[in-house]
């Protein structure tokens, strides 16, 4: 197990056992596993192949697996990763937080939505509720995105979440299915 993520002020993140968050129409919580098939019809899509890590195709399995990882994830401390929802129940994308590697106070976030509900400002909207959460509540001085270059929807989210690009060098990530150098963009307390 690691050990959760530590504060500037070397303290432990605490981020309560159960989490939900609410504000702007969304009601962002934990994933169940009643949502697998959501996921399924989400994660299972060439934009979300395109520009995220996860495995295609995304079947049950791979649902499985990715929700153990995410509890897992949790049960090691300084990450979360919640179903966006506007009713409470059904799951129309992902927003994720965890610590990015750039010290105790800096953390990452990321997203996925559902090809039948982009362009309702869902990304958004989660973004900057969980940017808020790290911020006012968390204590988290700087929040990122890693986006690359050519994802234009992405680019747009971060742009109305209040974020703004960086000068950093682009950050490397493999993946299965390629090799992205991504650019940073921060949101600071």
């Amino acid at each position: 197990m690691i050990d959760p993520m530590t504060t500037a002020d070397g303290g432990s993140l605490r981020i309560p056992p159960h989490l939900e968050l609410r504000g702007d129409g969304l009601h962002l919580r934990e994933w169940t596993d009643d949502d697998l098939p959501a996921m399924t019809e989400i994660f299972d899509e060439p934009q979300v192949h395109r520009w995220t890590p996860l495995r295609s195709p995304f079947d049950l399995a791979a649902a499985r697996e990715y929700l153990d990882r995410a509890r897992d994830g949790r049960l090691e401390g300084g990450r979360f990763q919640l179903a966006i929802t506007s009713d409470g129940r059904t799951p129309l994308g992902e927003v994720l937080f965890y610590s990015s590697g750039g010290g105790p106070d800096e953390a990452e976030v990321a997203y996925a939505v559902g090809a039948a509900h982009r362009r309702r400002g869902l990304a958004r909207r989660a973004v900057t509720l969980v940017t808020g959460y790290a911020h006012g509540t968390l204590g988290i001085r700087r929040v990122v995105l890693r986006i690359d270059p050519e994802n234009v929807a992405s680019i747009a989210v971060a742009h109305a979440a209040g974020y703004q690009p960086t000068d950093e060098p682009p950050v490397v990530r493999e993946s299965e299915n390629r090799t992205v150098r991504l650019r940073t963009w921060c949101h600071l307390r």
